[in-house]
């Protein structure tokens, strides 16, 4: 790994450890975990790795591939967030130290394997450097605490209204299975692949995108998810508490229906988009049973669909991206994700027709964006198993 090497010229010595956190694709149940919705997902064989050493005098110093400047804090003295890439470290000591006495902090290289964004990349990045910084403390992390630490430290340091979908996914999933999970029990199935199930591999497309998930309208939106909730327990004579308290999966589909029509049109479609989501990651999970894959990409492209329209996120490039892969032969599914810092499409692919696919949506996507030339990318993954696997 370039990491490991990069290592070694920082600090003229070999890392001890090696810790890796695959990325996710989330086919289909977006933008439904953090109002305790279900979700279908897979990890993927590209991820984050971390090259380490412990520090016995408590400082955490850290170097990324990706990002410039070094990072460093004290374990003791973590400080405010600074708006850098080291937010997520910062905050998944803070999470990690809230629940064990830490004394030895290390000093790392992190690198991705793909592009950064659209995968999860900040969960991923949370739960390797978790791994390392457990790992040089002697700390047994059980995979559910695992999953709650870094969820803690990405929704309470960093401020991402997220849900547990990505930290599920990279810790829980096992290679040619579908991870079925329930945000609302942590309750989750591993479904294999149906002997009658077509082959597959998954197709990465990077749009060339830059963002932050923290500073974009991502929170605004699980805030009128929630605010619409809060409006039908109201209607419907629900008992209601706090606000932030409201969730989705506490009102039911019957009662969205009766009385959907009076709440505002934002908070409509954001409820429309959960609503749904619902419904079509458990026919997902069903088709994935009986191996009908073509069902599930179509689910999957409905959730693109309903991302855009309801839930009404993706940039431009985003969502051409998305139309482009709807209409060339060879994909059987997929939806754009736009998490962590850039934003990808992902896709359910025909194995023998990879090449047409990655000619066919480059030329199209180049020709509509031709500023993105070089920016733009494609890569081929196929699922893996999730971190806790090798705890």
């Amino acid at each position: 790994m370039h990491c490991e090497q990069k290592f070694h010229e920082i600090y003229g010595r070999d890392a001890e450890g090696l810790f890796f956190s695959p990325y996710r694709i989330c086919p289909i149940g977006a933008h439904s975990d953090h109002n305790l919705g279900k979700i279908t997902g897979l990890a993927i064989d590209k991820g984050i790795h971390i090259a380490f050493r412990p520090k016995q005098n408590g400082v955490i110093e850290m170097t990324s591939l990706q990002f410039p400047k070094r990072a460093q804090w004290h374990i003791r003295e973590i400080g405010e967030k600074t708006g850098d890439w080291a937010d997520y470290l910062r905050g998944a000591t803070w999470a990690l130290s809230k629940e064990h006495t830490l004394s030895v902090g290390l000093c790392g290289v992190i690198e991705g394997s793909l592009p950064i964004g659209g995968l999860s990349s900040s969960a991923a990045v949370i739960l390797a450097f978790l791994g390392a910084l457990a790992k040089v403390n002697r700390i047994k992390l059980a995979p559910q605490e695992l999953i709650d630490i870094a969820f803690d430290a990405e929704k309470n340091y960093v401020g991402v209204n997220v849900g547990t979908l990505d930290q599920s996914c990279e810790v829980l999933s096992k290679a040619n299975h579908l991870l079925y999970l329930d945000c609302k029990n942590n309750r989750y199935e591993l479904i294999p692949e149906s002997p009658n199930m077509k082959s597959y591999a998954i197709a990465i497309f990077f749009s060339g995108l830059e963002h932050s998930l923290a500073g974009s309208k991502y929170n605004m939106r699980v805030d009128e998810l929630r605010a619409g909730v809060y409006a039908l327990q109201a209607f419907s004579g629900y008992e209601y508490g706090k606000f932030n308290q409201a969730n989705a999966r506490d009102v039911s589909f019957s009662v969205y229906q009766a009385y959907k029509d009076k709440l505002p049109t934002q908070w409509a479609k954001r409820c429309e988009h959960w609503y749904t989501e619902f419904q079509r990651v458990e026919a997902g999970a069903e088709a994935w049973r009986r191996g009908d894959l073509e069902e599930y990409g179509r689910l999957s492209f409905e959730s693109g669909w309903s991302s855009i329209h309801n839930w009404e996120s993706g940039a431009p490039e985003q969502i051409r991206l998305y139309e482009i892969m709807r209409e060339t032969d060879g994909i059987y599914g997929g939806r754009f994700s736009g998490a962590g810092f850039k934003g990808c499409c992902m896709a359910l692919v025909n194995p023998d027709k990879v090449d047409f696919i990655q000619e066919q949506v480059e030329k199209k996507y180049l020709d509509s964006f031709p500023e993105m030339k070089g920016k733009y990318s494609f890569h081929l993954c196929k699922s893996a198993d999730g971190i806790g696997v090798g705890l």
